[in-house]
């Protein structure tokens, strides 16, 4: 099992790799992670919500991802409340205090039988905790850190980002939290992010070891662009800090990060060209004159919406458009902001149960209890202005997506050159998770 001394540090990543070393090793592992607080989704093949870390965890692993790699996801609405996703079904909306006194009590029983399963299945699990099992509050109804550890008889990895600063008080800190039993757990360190020298670390890890009797398994270097998803949006700061300074490449995109935004590795692709610059912007005086505005994907469409607008981003960005011709995209939530109205009706997002939306697109969207979870596939129209100029559908460019949503998008209006229009987002609302 890998825990953390925080959020962030690189559990996700070093899990993943873990599961490929495995693999080439011989060995036929699995991932695991017993409850997942994230809005960055996956779709399994019989369409069902996990985790984006652990179906990359799965990938890596070279098998299928399930829904037992993940059983239970939790993905915030408001500040306080979730939705609680069981086996990749949605099954309510709880408030931080409900989930813990009224599911948690319930909720061994679904993490271990998922577990059991994949023991059972494969010769290597490789479990993943979440945030800190140091987090005194939580820890007597913990089903993801040394709880987890102790129902599965499993040594424990302790992961530490030495790129924040502060890595040994961190690591000596978390092991003094810790029960005797559970610090007992944690058979080596690993140190992640270092750059520089290691020569001058060496004093400090031979001192960590001889303090607590661990042995350093090992100091993995800071790697710019790893290209493996983020799990969730603690990772968007990083991006921010590394985009700053990017207005002097060729094209400049900014991405809204709205309170809610979801799926936001859509856009790592982007980052990754060197003459692109992806900002990631929350207010009108950060958006500057980009050549894209991307409206990204939201777990809370009309509260993200009202955010545009409390921040002046709604009219900087039409000023936008209208007078510079930037182009902009909407995805999923995004593409629903662009229309001329959203309905709630039966209060899915929220309380509020009807709002105006940006008015560049002749579209309603209509919010529905139910959520659509479906793999989709096909290939780019030849009409289309993404068309790659192949010569035939033999040889077109093939498509492998999936698509969530709890919302249907209706046309106000099928004629005229607002229908083309609609046909290119809806495109790249299909393309968005290849």
């Amino acid at each position: 099992m890998l825990q953390g001394t925080a959020s962030d540090v690189g559990k996700s990543v070093v899990t993943t790799a873990l599961c490929r070393i495995f693999l080439q090793d011989g060995f036929r592992p699995a991932p695991y992670k017993s409850q997942n607080m994230a809005l960055n989704s996956y779709v399994t093949l019989d369409g069902k919500e996990i985790g984006r870390a652990q179906g990359v965890q799965a990938e890596a692993c070279g098998i299928v991802a399930t829904t037992d790699m993940n059983p239970i996801l939790i993905k915030p609405v408001k500040d306080m409340t979730s939705q609680i996703v069981i086996h990749g079904v949605p099954e309510r909306h709880m408030s931080a205090m409900a989930y813990r006194t009224e599911f948690l009590p319930t909720a061994k029983q679904i993490v271990l039988e998922a577990l059991d399963r994949l023991r059972a299945e494969y010769d290597i699990v490789v479990m993943e905790g979440a945030g800190s099992p140091a987090e005194i509050n939580l820890k007597d109804r913990d089903i993801v850190n040394m709880n987890l550890a102790g129902w599965a008889d499993s040594p424990v990895i302790l992961v530490a980002d030495i790129d924040r600063g502060g890595v040994f008080a961190s690591i000596v800190g978390t092991l003094a939290l810790l029960e005797p039993h559970e610090a007992a757990r944690v058979k080596g360190f690993i140190i992640n992010k270092f750059r520089g020298d290691l020569a001058l670390l060496k004093p400090g890890l031979d001192w960590l070891e001889e303090r607590t009797g661990i042995p350093v398994l090992g100091v993995l270097p800071y790697v710019e662009d790893m290209r493996i998803d983020a799990e969730d949006s603690v990772a968007l700061e990083e991006l921010r800090r590394r985009h700053a300074g990017g207005h002097d490449r060729e094209l400049d995109i900014a991405v809204i990060r709205y309170p809610r935004i979801s799926n936001f590795t859509d856009f790592d692709p982007l980052g990754w060209e060197p003459d692109t610059a992806v900002r990631y912007v929350s207010a009108a005086d950060e958006l500057g004159t980009p050549d894209v505005v991307i409206l990204p994907g939201t777990k809370d469409t009309i509260s993200d919406l009202q955010f545009l607008r409390d921040r002046g981003l709604d009219q900087a960005i039409l000023h936008q458009v209208r007078e510079r011709g930037t182009q902009l995209v909407g995805i999923c939530g995004g593409y629903q902001m662009l229309g001329e109205q959203l309905l709630d009706p039966h209060a899915v997002e929220g309380s509020t149960r009807e709002a105006s939306g940006l008015g560049l697109l002749p579209l309603t969207t209509t919010f529905l209890q139910h959520k659509r979870t479906v793999r989709a596939s096909g290939h780019l129209a030849d009409h289309h202005p993404l068309r790659l100029h192949l010569p035939d559908e033999e040889h077109a460019l093939p498509l492998e997506a999936y698509e969530i949503h709890m919302g249907i998008t209706r046309y106000l209006d099928e004629g005229g050159a607002s229908c083309s229009y609609i046909q290119l987002f809806n495109i790249c609302s299909l393309c968005s998770n290849v």
